[in-house]
């Protein structure tokens, strides 16, 4: 449930200047009529005539150098995300020459600046205040990649909305998330902060999260004190780039930009984003910033955004590093004309495009446009009606880590943990089983790297270690539990390696707990050598040589190379970056009071030499046969598998499941305006409830272009107690098996299909044949 809003005292609702001249404005000028000047590309985000009229009413208060004001964001540098700008904006706020300030995070430093602005300048146009709000605020969720192997759309949604509540109650309307992009490349640093590599369930978590974060779709939630506005970004394709370096090219056809790229973008618009920002790469030769085919014949003419797009960080100023603008002052010419609406940080909207308006090369109409979405977003947001409602202590404090915050957090972690091996059943290990346990590993008693990379304003000292967790767990029962360290992230000694196996010799069981430092990951933290760092290995070698059963949890940013450990540890969690309530959710699921139910949104590789590696591939005119891989002339390797080590959509249960009975209700579809029914039988198989995710997968065997070897088109997660069935249904429509084509227009072709009710992308059971005409 929302927190219900604190109604304010009389005294301290503050109405801004400019809203009460926007309301004099309006009742002397009555409705909204048709000479209302409009411009012909702009479009209202909300809808709301009164709004629109208020609007256009403060656009013609306002000077050209306010406008652009607008459109320009400073960051307050108490943290940074790129290049500190020299410029110091306190000159630009007193003058009323600022839209938004990034990074401001407390509610003296919002209050004092909203103040300037509001109380101290021309037309006292309130400020947005922006912050990267990506998987919590203060109470923080998994990263988003973990999250997104809930497979739960409606926890995500959830989380959302929490992170939401805890940054709007401290003074935060706007938040930089979430991040759409496809992610196919375990080097790329900011896989972390997406949905994996699959355009459907990546479209359904952006959704979810533009929904969570904004409180419902469009506009209608955006003036609650309980709700931010949201970000849909990079776009386009910024996970596409080349061997996944940060802010790299991108080379891709237009067919995979549109059938793979950019349909999670479509739908964070579709669920009503009220931003967009653009991406820092280039896509086939064009920086996204500077691409107008992109920011607004495809975002704006096809598919009717209708907010504001904003670039990223200094993003118009490297338009010159990237060789299309000769200086500053060019970049913002491309940038605005491309329509870019805001300048984040970089201060050349600021400088030049008022002179740029004066010599033609920017129409004031373009200003015009840009300045009506920001300002409908102020006015959507409550701000102009009181540019304070957002700071208020005591609701801070009252919205801030409360137990139903606690105990969604530690859910998030619990489900996002994927079993991927999990030999003997060793796991999970009970209260009652008597044994002795050695917890070793770097990351055991650690709550530093728990948060991950882009951890908002969440306290990594109170963040829950694995070791205090399970200690918690056990505690009262039979288990024993011992420690030692071994090593840490990237350094061990022999005395440190002597003093675990020492405890391990001790125990019945080890449990380990390994992986990456929060800051190998996230923005311009990319790796070649994804493997566990050498000393971790060493010691885990040496654990292996006690003879004993080892459970390693690995704690990352993004997959890892896993193969030596898949050979040689008896279980593996992979367990990502778990936030605020990563020990207590990990120490669930060990305990099995949480049944793991995780599965993965992204391939592992083998090792690095396979990436960039997704199930969807294409399947070439040389396929190697997955039952006999003999690569003499065909698509493979010599020195491994085409295979990923765990494909997308797995994860085990310490239970198992059954799929069969699947069947369709007709074998025929038309291409327009018609649809199958898909029906299966799921088990659950073993002795203990248990959930699973059943994914349905299609192939179009010939088309105009060459399609997938499978897609993901459904999934249903559903709860099944031992030895319960049930049926699953999917509804499949012609217009969900519709792609972009020969002719670059996205319709259902006619030909022969197959589909799959399964567990992974790697299951081939349940296979059924059917076609389109």
């Amino acid at each position: 449930m929302m927190i219900e809003e604190k109604r304010q005292k009389t005294g301290e609702n503050i109405i801004s200047v400019v809203s009460i001249l926007a309301l004099i404005l309006l009742s002397a000028c009555g409705s909204p009529s048709s000479e209302t000047v409009r411009a012909d590309k702009w479009q209202s985000f909300s809808g709301d005539k009164r709004i629109e009229h208020r609007v256009d009413s403060v656009l013609k208060l306002m000077t050209l150098e306010e406008k652009v004001g607008q459109m320009t964001q400073f960051s307050a540098n108490w943290s940074v995300t790129g290049p500190v700008m020299s410029d110091d904006f306190q000159s630009y706020l007193e003058k009323g020459l600022i839209g938004s300030i990034f990074n401001a995070t407390s509610i003296d430093g919002i209050r004092r600046m909203q103040k300037i602005a509001v109380e101290e300048t021309r037309l006292g146009i309130p400020i947005l205040f922006g912050q990267d709000v990506i998987h919590g605020y203060k109470t923080i969720f998994p990263i988003p990649l973990g999250e997104a192997c809930s497979w739960d759309l409606e926890m995500m949604r959830r989380t959302a909305e929490i992170a939401a509540i805890e940054a709007a109650s401290d003074g935060i309307n706007w938040t930089f998330a979430p991040m759409v992009d496809i992610g196919r490349d375990a080097r790329w640093g900011r896989v972390m902060e997406g949905a994996g590599e699959d355009p459907y369930l990546g479209s359904k978590v952006a959704e979810a999260r533009v929904i969570g974060f904004q409180g419902g779709r469009g506009a209608k939630s955006l003036n609650s004190l309980t709700t931010l506005l949201a970000c849909g970004k990079h776009l386009a394709a910024y996970g596409a780039a080349e061997s996944g370096r940060d802010y790299n090219p991108a080379e891709l056809s237009e067919h995979t930009l549109r059938n793979v790229y950019l349909p999670p973008y479509k739908a964070a618009i579709d669920a009503g984003v009220g931003t967009m920002m653009a991406s820092f790469n280039e896509i086939n030769g064009v920086p996204a910033t500077a691409n107008h085919w992109l920011l607004t014949e495809i975002l704006r003419n096809e598919w009717g955004f209708t907010g504001f797009v904003v670039s990223d960080y200094t993003g118009i100023n490297e338009l010159v590093p990237h060789g299309v603008a000769k200086d500053e002052k060019h970049a913002a010419e491309l940038a605005v004309n491309a329509g870019v609406d805001m300048d984040m940080t970089g201060a050349t909207y600021i400088k030049y495009l008022p002179k740029l308006v004066k010599e033609g090369k920017v129409s004031e109409k373009s200003i015009d446009n840009a300045v009506r979405s920001i300002l409908e977003i102020k006015f959507l947001l409550g701000l102009f009606d009181d540019p304070y409602r957002y700071l208020d202590e005591e609701r801070a404090k009252e919205n801030t880590m409360t137990p139903e915050f606690m105990r969604t957090a530690r859910k998030a972690v619990a489900s996002s943990v994927v079993l991927l091996k999990n030999d003997n059943q060793i796991l999970p290990i009970s209260k009652e089983s008597g044994k002795t346990v050695a917890l070793i590993g770097p990351l055991m008693n650690d709550s530093i790297n728990l948060n991950g990379e882009w951890a908002g304003l969440g306290d990594r000292n109170k963040s829950v270690p694995i070791f205090r967790g399970l200690t918690e767990k056990y505690k009262g029962s039979s288990v024993n539990l011992i420690y030692a360290e071994g090593s840490s992230i990237t350094e061990t000694t022999a005395g440190k390696i002597a003093e675990a196996v020492s405890a391990a010799r001790r125990a019945d069981i080890i449990i380990a707990a390994m992986g990456e430092d929060f800051n190998w990951s996230g923005e311009a933290a990319v790796r070649t050598d994804i493997r566990l760092p050498e000393p971790q290995h060493e010691l885990l070698k040496a654990l292996k040589g006690t003879g004993k059963p080892i459970v390693l949890i690995t704690l990352s940013g993004r997959p890892l190379d896993l193969s030596w450990e898949d050979e040689n540890m008896d279980a593996l969690l992979q367990a990502w970056f778990p936030g605020t309530q990563g020990g207590y959710g990990i120490a669930d699921v060990i305990a099995g009071d949480y049944n793991p139910s995780g599965r993965l949104v992204i391939s592992f590789p083998r090792n690095i030499g396979q990436i960039p590696i997704y199930y969807n591939q294409k399947n070439t005119g040389r396929p190697v046969d997955l039952n006999n891989e003999t690569v003499d002339y065909k698509s493979g390797y010599l020195d491994t598998s085409i295979t990923p080590l765990y494909p997308f959509g797995y994860g085990l249960s310490y239970t198992t499941f059954g799929i069969d009975h699947a069947k369709i209700d007709k074998n025929v579809l038309k291409t327009k305006g018609d649809k199958i029914t898909v029906t299966a039988h799921v088990r659950n198989t073993g002795s203990t409830d248990g959930e699973t995710v059943v994914q349905l997968y299609t192939r179009q065997l010939v088309a105009s272009v060459t399609r997938p070897v499978k897609e993901l088109k459904g999934f249903q997660k559903i709860a099944l107690k031992a030895g319960e069935s049930k049926q699953v249904t999917f509804e499949l429509t012609s217009d969900d098996l519709a792609f972009y084509g020969i002719d670059m227009q996205k319709k259902t072709e006619p030909g022969n299909m197959k589909l799959w009710v399964a567990q992974h992308a790697a299951d081939n059971s349940n296979e059924i044949d059917f076609s389109i005409e």
